[in-house]
C-alpha cells in the first residue's frame, strides 16, 4: 500500500511537471532556491566539502528535516546537500531543539516547498509533516500590523522584527503560499481549513505590499528593504543599509505581483508605477569595473578583486541598490552608518562584499514587463 501511494504521488508530480528526472518517475526538485544560502555558507567555509548529488532527494530531504527546529523554522545559510559527519549531525540535532528561524536569504519557504516535493516523490510522511510544520511556522510569523514577514525570530538584531522586503522575504513567502493553494496535487496533504488560512495570509500579504509601496508625491515608486512594523515607514536594515528605496528588492516585488493571476487594478497600478520608477532611476554614463587587487580575508568573505565606478558615455543598464526616497539620489554608506557620496569612500570590505550597483531590472524591463502588460492590457 505504501509503495502504491508513493507511485500515485509520483504520478501527480509528473502530471504537474510534465518531465521525468529520477528513477522514481518524478522530476528531481531543484536546489536553485537554496543558491543564496549555499553561497553564504561557502563564503565562510569554502566549497571543498562532500555533497549529495541533486537526485539524492531523500538524503537531502533528511538533511532539511535535521536542520528544522522544533516549531517548524530553520536557521539560514545552510547547504542542504552537504554530507554531514556524525559530530555535525549531533550538533544539528541539538540545534533542532531550539525554536525560531530566519526568512533571510530565501529561507524557510524554500525548505517547506522542497519537502512537499520530496514527499510526492518518496511517500515518506516525515517530509509531509516537515512541510506542514514549515507552513504553520510561516503563518504564525506573519506580522499583524500589515501582513508582511520579519527577517528573523526571535530577534537578535534591531532590524530583525521589521517587515522585510529585502532578499525576497515577504514576496518569496507569498509566492510559495500561492503554490500551497494552487498546486493542489503536490500540496494535496493540505486540508481545506489550512488552505483557507493560507489564502487569508496571502490576501493580507498582498494588501501589505500595496500599502508599503513608496509614494513620491502622487507617483508610485518602489519598495524599501524593510519597514518599521509599527509606523510602516522605511527603516534601517544592517548598519550600512540606510532607510531608502531598494532597487534590487523592488524588482523582486514586481515579479511577484506580476505572478498574480487576474491582477486587480491596484496590483496593475503598483507594477506600472514601480516599472516607471525603475526606468527613471537607471544610471547611464557609468559602469562598474572589477580589477585585480591584493588578496585579503575579511570576516565574511575573501577577495582578490576590487571594484570602481568608471565614467563611460556609452554605458547604460546600471542601477543602484538604494535610492533616497525623496530625491532618488544614490544612497551609499559605511558599516558605521555614515552616508557617503562616492563609491570609493566605501571601504573595500563592503565594496567587494556587497552589490551596491547592478543590472537587476534589465530583464524585467526589456522582456518580462512588456510580456505581462500585453497580457493584462484589459486590466488598465
Amino acid at each position: 500500500m505504501k509503495r502504491l501511494r508513493a507511485r500515485l504521488l509520483c504520478a501527480a508530480v509528473l502530471a504537474v511537471t510534465g518531465s521525468v528526472g529520477t528513477a522514481t518517475g518524478a522530476e528531481t526538485p531543484s536546489l536553485d532556491g537554496f543558491e543564496d544560502a549555499i553561497h553564504h555558507w561557502r563564503n565562510v567555509h569554502g566549497d571543498q566539502y562532500p555533497r549529495h548529488a541533486p537526485d539524492e532527494v531523500a538524503k537531502i530531504a533528511d538533511n532539511i528535516l535535521r536542520y528544522q527546529r522544533t516549531d517548524g523554522g530553520w536557521i539560514e545559510n545552510q547547504d542542504p546537500a552537504r554530507i554531514l559527519d556524525e559530530a555535525e549531525k549531533a550538533r544539528f540535532d541539538a540545534e533542532a531543539r531550539k525554536s525560531g528561524g530566519s526568512f533571510d536569504n530565501r529561507n524557510i519557504y524554500t525548505q517547506l516547498d522542497y519537502l512537499a516535493t520530496a514527499y510526492a516523490i518518496t511517500g515518506d510522511a516525515r517530509y509531509r509533516d516537515g512541510s506542514l510544520k514549515g507552513i504553520a511556522f510561516t503563518l504564525a510569523q506573519q506580522i499583524p500590523s500589515c501582513g508582511g514577514w520579519p527577517h528573523t525570530v526571535p530577534a537578535t538584531q534591531p532590524y530583525h522584527p521589521h517587515i522585510t522586503i529585502a532578499d525576497d522575504v515577504t514576496a518569496g513567502v507569498l509566492g510559495t503560499l500561492r503554490k500551497v493553494v494552487s498546486d493542489t496535487r503536490r500540496y494535496a496533504f493540505v486540508d481545506a481549513a489550512l488552505r483557507a488560512r493560507v489564502q487569508t495570509a496571502i490576501d493580507a500579504g498582498d494588501a501589505c505590499l500595496l500599502r508599503l509601496q513608496v509614494r513620491q508625491g502622487d507617483t508610485l515608486a518602489g519598495w524599501a528593504g524593510q519597514y518599521d512594523a509599527r509606523t510602516l515607514l522605511p527603516a534601517q536594515g544592517r548598519k550600512f543599509e540606510l532607510p531608502s528605496i531598494a532597487g534590487q528588492e523592488t524588482v523582486g516585488v514586481v515579479r511577484y505581483l506580476m505572478s498574480i493571476p487576474d491582477p486587480s487594478p491596484a496590483v496593475v497600478a503598483a507594477v506600472d508605477g514601480a516599472v516607471a520608477w525603475l526606468r527613471r532611476v537607471e544610471i547611464t554614463g557609468w559602469r562598474i569595473e572589477t580589477f585585480d587587487a591584493p588578496a585579503e580575508q575579511f570576516q565574511f568573505h575573501s577577495s582578490a578583486k576590487d571594484r570602481r565606478l568608471v565614467a563611460d558615455p556609452s554605458a547604460s543598464g546600471l542601477w543602484a541598490r538604494f535610492y533616497d526616497a525623496n530625491d532618488n539620489s544614490v544612497v551609499l554608506a559605511t558599516r558605521d552608518s555614515v552616508r557617503v557620496t562616492r563609491y570609493e569612500d566605501i571601504p573595500r570590505e563592503r565594496r567587494t562584499g556587497y552589490e551596491w550597483y547592478g543590472s537587476w531590472p534589465k530583464r524585467l524591463l526589456s522582456t518580462e514587463y512588456p510580456q505581462w502588460t500585453s497580457q493584462h492590457a484589459s486590466s488598465k
